[in-house]
């Protein structure tokens, strides 16, 4: 059975919707009219990463911004918390909102869903967004390995009691003016730290972690599957001081998939559209209206797994954002 019902949400975001899929809550937000956009935040945020740039967004895109299962508002429970899960959850969500297409669009763990997305279903996926994503490297900070370690579970549960929680919120939202380049992502940092209180939360994310990430660094990557980016059009945008994965694993990404568009934003860290959301629904939009949706053909999709990827591939330069908004 699903059901839908709605509840007051944050000030600064759209009222949030909920829909009761497979006995689980899945709450998103829902605005604006024309072509769809399905925005995937990243790992334990939710769809209030993107309350900068959604009224822009709306005024020309349907778009639909989800909690994934074990965040924000959505249900925590024992479940799939992999790549493919949450892929076919979105399948699920756009299915009963009535929505047959979309361009998604994925930051950091999100990019991943949102690659896994298009590769589960190409029919269904108009255009891909990347903004700082997992899964071009193997690389990511030390503070995620650190989820799957013995003993996180209880760490955490010890600083994010009451009061201490606050100190440390607090002290990193102070620290995040002082060195921009090295410091700027941690107010978000901070909310995530403020999220961890609740131990569901902290479950959840412990094992979407150890599905995704080892000791050694990423584990899920495209590269294997990236010329099937050729069926559609593919872009990513990256902060040039992202200290959460290293902005030169874009270089990956233009040598995997050529005909990717490629910007790097200087005076940006991890959550871009945080820092410039100006700059970010310009080139969203741009992106989108200078590239015509994908057609998926099971023919073509036929062709080029049976090709595979072709050698050597070409590494186009990257372009660097002239400025900043």
């Amino acid at each position: 059975m699903t059901t839908a019902r709605s509840a007051a949400g944050d000030a600064a975001v759209p009222e949030v919707e909920y829909l009761t899929v497979h006995g689980h809550d899945r709450a998103f937000v829902k605005m604006g009219r024309g072509p769809a956009l399905l925005l995937l935040h990243g790992l334990a945020c939710d769809h209030r990463t993107w309350r900068d740039v959604l009224p822009a967004l709306a005024e020309h895109y349907t778009v639909i911004a989800p909690d994934l299962l074990g965040h924000g508002q959505s249900a925590k429970p024992r479940a799939d918390y992999t790549l493919g899960g949450y892929a076919n959850a979105m399948r699920d969500l756009l299915t009963l909102l009535g929505i047959d297409k979309v361009t998604v669009v994925g930051h950091s763990f999100g990019g991943g869903v949102a690659m896994q997305f298009a590769y589960q279903f190409p029919e269904r996926t108009e255009r891909m967004v990347l903004v700082s994503p997992g899964g071009l490297g193997r690389e990511v900070s030390l503070a995620i390995k650190l989820i799957q370690a013995p003993g996180w579970e209880g760490v955490m549960r010890l600083l994010t009691q009451p009061g201490l929680r606050h100190l440390e919120g607090a002290a990193l939202r102070a620290l995040a003016p002082v060195a921009p380049a090295y410091t700027r992502d941690l107010a978000e940092a901070a909310d995530i730290l403020d999220s961890w209180r609740d131990r569901r939360t902290r479950f959840a994310i412990r094992h979407l972690v150890r599905a995704v990430i080892d000791w050694r660094g990423q584990v899920v990557t495209m590269s294997d599957r990236a010329y099937l980016t050729e069926a559609m059009p593919v872009a990513v945008i990256w902060g040039e001081d992202d200290r959460v994965l290293p902005v030169r694993q874009a270089e990956e990404l233009s040598r995997i998939a050529p005909g990717a568009r490629v910007e790097i934003v200087p005076d940006a860290g991890h959550f871009v559209h945080r820092d410039h959301p100006e700059q970010f629904v310009r080139f969203l939009h741009d992106f989108i209206t200078e590239t015509a949706p994908a057609k998926y053909s099971r023919g073509k999709w036929r062709r080029l797994l049976s090709n595979g990827p072709d050698e050597p591939l070409t590494t186009p330069a990257l372009r660097v954002a002239a400025g900043t908004a």
